[in-house]
């Protein structure tokens, strides 16, 4: 499925990520690049309770609902557009959270390597 024009890690058209829960800058289900998006948010990972714990400890709770701002929390298994910074954080930390590469934002390879987003990745096969 395809948002836009945007392309992904592997130079195909950027496929959607998740809609349930809805995620994206936009909260369209696209990890889009997007000038206002600050953190980046083009790394389509699938959340683990490792990867959940490391975040809440860096000072990111993704679990706990924010209703007023339309975050519903995460659980283990949703699939959530992150930081590509944060993502690769995670990895040095031995927590990176699996990647969905076709979902996977092409301007995330400016921080992150593609090689290290294949190692991590859940639909290549």
């Amino acid at each position: 499925m395809q948002q836009n024009d945007d392309r992904n890690v592997l130079g195909e058209a950027l496929a959607i990520c998740s809609t349930s829960p809805m995620t994206g800058f936009l909260r369209d289900g696209c990890c889009e690049a997007h000038p206002s998006d600050v953190g980046v948010h083009l790394v389509c990972s699938e959340m683990t309770a490792e990867f959940l714990a490391f975040s809440k400890a860096q000072g990111n709770d993704l679990t706990t609902p924010r209703p007023e701002v339309g975050f519903p929390g995460l659980m283990p298994g949703d699939r959530w557009c992150l930081c590509a910074a944060r993502w690769l954080e995670a990895l040095d930390a031995g927590v990176a959270p699996p990647v969905i590469l076709r979902a996977t934002h092409e301007g995330a390879l400016a921080l992150v390597p593609l090689s290290d987003l294949k190692a991590a990745a859940i639909d290549l096969h």
